[in-house]
């Protein structure tokens, strides 16, 4: 559940900076390491190469022939499951929580140690993956979770095994810090969530939205550029081709161009780092992918993430950052508000941000110091 060549640039900054981890502890051990990447068949060129590194394609056939997957896991020394950042959960449907089961019962009966890198656990609501995912965390070697918000719900299902409170690895990732600039406008940058404009995977409203996304997100461009802010539409999930249109955050930002031509609309980024180079450049952040509001909070941007699941307000509420809005439980007005408050007083949460993050990569630092400990421990053996 990693990937180095997902549309989505949060699980490929995951990716990123997970790998970016192993390599730091490699040259820290002064041992050398191999990293093959288990990847489902995206289109993209992988936005992580090198000596160390292997790709390679990950499918169902993969996942259920013996010389697949199960083959790799036992030729390998650990495991490493990042779970998309936030899929173990049955909230996304039961076919993404089925892979991700098979994927790691195959680790355990291969006997190789599974390492759970900082990620969303839970909500589970079915009986059977509630029970499932109690024994695979109680199997796992190493299980680390990015919020408290998870932590309490892993010791309501049960778990009473140790566990490490982390962050976001993504906190991690490499970015070219913005040039200096004569400041001619004010850069707002608005993250348009295409899964959102189009009500969701089945446009049902599947995450129980309780305002108009799209009528908010035309208001707050209207708004900005009333006040002679500089608008970027800027996507993170970005799926060329025409393919997997519903998740386009790239096409959403736009169509909403053909009705605000001034808006300027953020080139369809190639990496995560070029994303959140981009994002670096703004004044003021606001959006609904939540690694998109990652890359804005780590370089020091004010921003205000708008939150349609829990994954939100645990990540950047465990953190001390209490800014993020909530579109499940909020109207569009109070939500509007929230964020023109958030923009008029950006330099208190820039520093806000500062301190938020720094606590996070301290946290981060303990889920790195126990994977090191096991990476030493293996060489030892």
């Amino acid at each position: 559940m990693h990937s180095t060549r997902s549309d989505n640039l949060g699980v490929g900054a995951l990716t990123v900076s997970e790998i970016a981890i192993l390599r730091d502890i490699a040259a820290t051990l002064d041992h050398p390491i191999a990293i093959t990447v288990m990847d489902w068949k995206d289109a993209r060129t992988p936005y992580v190469t090198g000596d160390d590194i292997t790709i390679k394609d990950l499918d169902g056939k993969t996942m259920l022939n013996p010389r697949g997957y199960l083959h790799e896991a036992r030729q390998a020394d650990l495991v490493i499951d990042i779970g998309g950042g936030d899929s173990f959960a049955d909230i996304y449907g039961g076919r993404r929580l089925r892979r991700m089961f098979v994927l790691k019962f195959l680790t355990h009966l291969a006997g190789t140690p599974l390492v759970m890198a900082p990620q969303t656990i839970g909500p589970f609501h079915k009986p059977l993956s509630k029970w499932a995912a109690k024994l695979s965390l109680r199997l796992c070697k190493i299980v680390a979770i990015r919020d408290a918000l998870s932590v309490e719900a892993t010791r309501a299902m049960g778990v009473t095994r140790d566990v490490i409170l982390a962050s976001d690895v993504a906190l991690r990732l490499p970015f070219d810090p913005p040039a200096k600039r004569k400041i001619k406008h004010t850069r707002v940058g608005i993250n348009v969530s295409g899964l959102l404009m189009g009500g969701g995977y089945t446009g049902k409203n599947e995450f129980g939205l309780q305002m108009d996304y799209p009528g908010l997100i035309r208001s707050l461009i209207t708004h900005f550029q009333d006040e002679g802010a500089e608008v970027h539409l800027i996507p993170h999930v970005i799926v060329p081709g025409g393919r997997m249109a519903a998740e386009d955050d790239y096409t959403a930002s736009t169509t909403l161009q053909a009705e605000f031509p001034e808006a300027v609309v953020a080139p369809a980024f190639a990496s995560p780092s070029e994303a959140k180079t981009y994002i670096a450049g703004m004044d003021f952040f606001c959006g609904a992918r939540m690694h998109a509001c990652i890359a804005a909070f780590s370089a020091g941007v004010p921003v205000i993430p708008m939150a349609y699941s829990r994954k939100f307000a645990g990540l950047f509420g465990s953190l001390g950052y209490p800014h993020t809005v909530d579109c499940t439980a909020e109207e569009a007005e109070t939500i509007k508000a929230k964020i023109i408050a958030g923009f008029h007083n950006r330099d208190q949460l820039c520093q806000e941000a500062h301190t938020a993050a720094r606590m996070g990569r301290e946290r981060l630092a303990t889920y790195e110091t126990a994977l090191e400990e096991l990476c030493q421990s293996l060489i030892v053996q």
